[in-house]
């Protein structure tokens, strides 16, 4: 796996870090339609639209590419940034629809977007009952999310189409009811208008229905940034992300860190390049034609 902290948390960053070091702005149909989809306006929408299948590799030649078609206001440049670089990442091979899923930050509302469970979950859970029939309440909403989860991870491992329009009205079961507490009946509606994007596992089975994993990746380098205070320099970050992403993935492929650093330092060679591990073992996993 790979770390790499940045300074943002924009979606242009987001978009950017999906390019892995090797930018690319495009032109393209996704880029026009991402456009349109974020109703930028007419005339900066014309302008880009004259310039279709234009490809440029360096972000001070897209800044003055949007400045050559007179595009000034800070919110269109974002907009017609960030479906460049989307238009950038399918024309590099990413998938129109590839799953994010996310904790709902608006970063990462791209291409096909589907919500973390447990941070929605969280969201009820974090709520404070007023009294004990509220509590109550609030506790048996929390037993029906979890059932439904545990439902909706079954269906996961072994999909039946047949079950989707059921585990679809019991979420609409959920999520429309009527509690004696205003608060939470409030923080169900919200999470109802979400519903497309807690199911999207009913028709893309192959996604997570949680962020754990991500989460846990991370976990290691973020309580180092919260002990050290951060960095005095970018040389300083990219080390710290170097290290922190090696150790991760030493973790994950049953490697000793310690042993990979001294076979790196000592240049012995008895450790093959992380790469290659990965690239074999994925073979492995492989089914047999």
């Amino acid at each position: 796996m790979g770390i790499e902290s940045t300074g943002s948390k924009s979606r242009i960053n987001f978009l950017q870090l999906l390019h892995a070091g090797s930018i690319r702005y495009c032109l393209n149909a996704h880029a026009l339609s991402y456009l349109h989809e974020e109703r930028l306006p007419k005339e900066p929408l014309r302008r880009l639209q004259a310039h279709t299948q234009t490809t440029i590799s360096e972000v001070a030649c897209w800044e003055a590419h949007l400045d050559a078609l007179g595009i000034e206001s800070e919110r269109h440049r974002r907009i017609a940034t960030e479906g460049a670089l989307l238009g950038g990442l399918i024309e590099k091979g990413f998938s129109p629809e590839l799953v994010i899923v996310s904790d709902g930050a608006g970063q990462f509302a791209i291409l096909l977007h589907a919500l973390c469970w447990v941070h929605a979950e969280r969201l009820v859970h974090k709520l404070i009952p007023l009294n004990e029939r509220h509590r109550q309440d609030q506790e048996r909403v929390r037993g029906e999310i979890w059932d439904l989860y545990a439902d909706l991870k079954a269906y996961r491992r072994h999909p039946d189409p047949a079950l989707a329009p059921v585990l679809a009205a019991r979420f609409d079961a959920i999520f429309t009811q009527r509690t004696s507490f205003a608060t939470l009946n409030q923080t169900l509606k919200r999470l109802h208008a979400h519903k497309e994007k807690l199911l999207l596992v009913l028709k893309r089975p192959d996604i997570v229905l949680h962020t754990n994993g991500s989460e846990g990746d991370i976990r290691g380098y973020v309580k180092w940034r919260k002990i050290s205070g951060g960095t005095r320099s970018d040389l300083g970050r990219r080390c710290r992300d170097s290290f922190a992403s090696l150790k991760k993935t030493c973790r994950k492929l049953g490697v000793s860190f310690w042993d990979y650093l001294g076979d790196r330092i000592g240049q012995q060679g008895a450790i093959a390049p992380l790469p290659d591990i990965i690239r074999e073992r994925a073979a492995a996993a492989l089914p047999v034609p």
